[in-house]
């Protein structure tokens, strides 16, 4: 008589020396799991001190499921854990319920042990856990024909001439790498500071150009020699993403963000993307609709919560919270300068 029998699912916490292994798994699994990636880790860690946990399910001595948490605590925004914070995508990554069960488990109990009020787990699929779910964002997609000319020729006349009026202005567009990291960033704290958001420290995006030398890029539009316009791109298998967009206002007439657009999904072709992620969006707000002109289609995003008190109400850390909206206005008030020394103290617990 032969047995059978399931080998044990173990979870582990990654150690040093076991990123291949992990990264390994990654690359066998969609351009969404981009940001499981350690390397990551190594970033949020250098640039805002939150310590992370990175939890893994082996089974027969290989991964079967990686689980990346930030933990994040602060006396304005509580204690909570959030996989993967600060980027679109994140949550359980597994090859069966199992593994995803053993791992939300094991999650769970650090969040207790850790005294955290939640867990938010970004995910791009609807998972049978069991978990109170939010759907209110998606992302936006464009699948990209073989060559920029289909996708020219794909364009409405309307946007053609929307892209065909900045290059009447004479402004110009350049791409580059660290190179360029001074004007993109002139241009990204003068947007963050007109939403009334917190900045980023330049240093954040120093690190993951030198984390990823590869796979990141930085594309700027230019009125003569002044940076007008610049996006923020990572590609990962057959995707392109732009996770940060920015123009200054007092271009916005001329539309710099279009004729940037255009060059960046004319970039993804020529480099052979097959799909461009133009990030997250409320349906129907602005910048939902400014994402579809170009193709975009809607992708549900399923951000899972586990719930210390075991209730139902969401967390709403977000610029749409009635409780922020006094702040936000404050902050649009303030210096430029003075928003670049305060917001990365501040924006490090906004994920």
């Amino acid at each position: 008589m032969t047995r059978y029998y399931m080998e044990q699912i173990e979870i582990k916490q990654l150690q040093p020396g076991e990123e291949a292994l992990w990264d390994a798994f990654i690359e066998q699994t969609s351009a969404e799991a981009m940001y499981h990636l350690t390397g990551w880790k190594r970033v949020i860690e250098q640039s805002f001190g939150h310590p992370t946990f990175y939890l893994y399910a082996a089974q027969a001595g290989r991964i079967v499921g990686v689980l990346p948490l930030v933990f994040l605590k602060s006396p304005m925004f509580g204690t909570y854990f959030v996989s993967i914070a600060f980027f679109n995508y994140g949550g359980i990554l597994a090859a069966d319920d199992a593994a995803r069960k053993r791992l939300l488990e094991e999650a769970s109990a650090l969040a207790r042990i850790r005294g955290a009020t939640h867990i938010e787990f970004r995910h791009q699929e609807n998972y049978a856990l069991g978990l109170p779910v939010k759907t209110s964002k998606v992302v936006m997609i464009l699948d990209l024909p073989e060559s920029a000319d289909a996708l020219w020729n794909s364009f409405k006349s309307k946007l053609r001439s929307q892209i065909r009026r900045p290059e009447k202005e004479g402004f110009t567009v350049k791409f580059g790498h660290l190179d360029l990291l001074d004007h993109y960033y002139d241009v990204f704290a003068v947007k963050m500071r007109e939403l009334g958001t917190p900045v980023y420290a330049k240093r954040f995006f120093e690190n993951i150009l030198k984390a990823f030398p590869q796979q990141t890029h930085i594309c700027v539009t230019y009125a003569q020699d002044r940076p007008i316009a610049a996006g923020f791109l990572v590609g990962f298998k057959d995707m392109l993403q732009i996770p940060w967009a920015s123009t200054l206002p007092e271009f916005d007439r001329f539309s710099p963000n279009m004729l940037l657009y255009w060059n960046i999904l004319k970039f993804a072709c020529d480099q052979g993307y097959q799909r461009f992620d133009f990030g997250r969006s409320t349906p129907d707000e602005g910048t939902y609709r400014f994402k579809e002109q170009w193709g975009a289609k809607p992708v549900p995003c399923y951000w899972h919560y586990w719930l210390a008190s075991g209730g139902d109400t969401l967390p709403e850390l977000n610029p749409h919270n009635p409780k922020y909206e006094m702040a936000i206005k404050i902050w649009r008030r303030l210096p430029l300068a003075i928003t670049k020394i305060i917001g990365p103290h501040v924006v490090k617990f906004l994920p």
